[in-house]
């Protein structure tokens, strides 16, 4: 009885609101890329081409490739001096400098215990947080020890997707947004409203569904649509209220107005 009226309670609080965040477009640009990853607070911006990871500036662009382990799953950037490159055929996390050099090198297969590893996002010092797949459980993972700080509960449900900052992670499921601090403790679980993706920005999160995106403010408990054109969505990132989203080979800018 308590938790049916816990879960009721969270679905009326967390229902999606009917005020749209209205957008003021900006430039659009070429973007040859297969995959964006993001734009930083300095206008840089990264993408990944199948075994390649590119940092692109307005002066120069700067490329990574380790063609040995194939082509890339994922890439992160929110700490640009420990940029985080996946590959996942392979099991492993290159940890690269602001100049994309080499600094660590993560294969999950030789470490023991042996960590089947399905996602990564960046964590605070020499971490990243990780999703053991076999166990359905989350990790903070220290690349330099090669061993796990923290290990979470295990996940009910299908995991979506996951994002991070240096404090929390936000780990999507099937059925719920789930937020973690760096204890590994859970402090928010929202149900999924039909959610397949999401992203960060100082705590405020971008909820992709389908081919719309949505907005739930930090310490907020309203998930808001955000009006913008009707584009295909291959990726999305939002940097200091500036939101971005990758399609058909085009960079599209938008400004959040609230």
């Amino acid at each position: 009885m308590k938790w049916t009226f816990f879960f009721t309670f969270l679905v009326s609080v967390f229902a999606i609101g009917q005020t749209p965040i209205e957008t003021t477009s900006g430039i659009v640009l070429e973007f040859d890329y297969e995959k964006f990853v993001s734009v930083d607070n300095n206008q840089i911006a990264y993408a990944t081409d199948y075994t390649d990871f590119f940092k692109i500036s307005k002066d120069q662009k700067l490329s990574y490739s380790n063609v040995q382990l194939g082509q890339i799953s994922s890439a992160n950037s929110f700490n640009s001096l420990k940029l985080n490159v996946f590959y996942k055929n392979f099991n492993t996390v290159i940890i690269l400098d602001n100049r994309l050099a080499e600094i660590y090198t993560v294969d999950f297969n030789q470490i023991s215990p042996y960590k089947n590893v399905s996602m990564v996002s960046t964590g605070y010092d020499n971490t990243i947080w990780i999703i053991n797949q076999d166990l359905n459980r989350l990790e903070l993972f220290d690349f330099q020890t090669n061993k796990s700080r923290l290990k979470a509960v295990p996940i009910e449900g299908q995991i979506l997707d996951m994002t991070s900052n240096y404090n929390y992670c936000w780990v999507l499921t099937d059925q719920y947004i789930l937020t973690y601090d760096y204890f590994g403790a859970v402090i928010s679980m929202i149900p999924n409203q039909g959610f397949n993706e999401l992203g960060q920005d100082s705590g405020n999160l971008v909820l992709k569904n389908e081919e719309k995106l949505y907005y739930l403010a930090k310490n907020t408990e309203e998930i808001r649509p955000i009006q913008t054109p009707q584009l295909l969505i291959n990726q999305f990132s939002l940097t200091n209220e500036t939101l971005y989203i990758y399609s058909r080979n085009k960079l599209h800018q938008f400004q959040l107005k609230f």
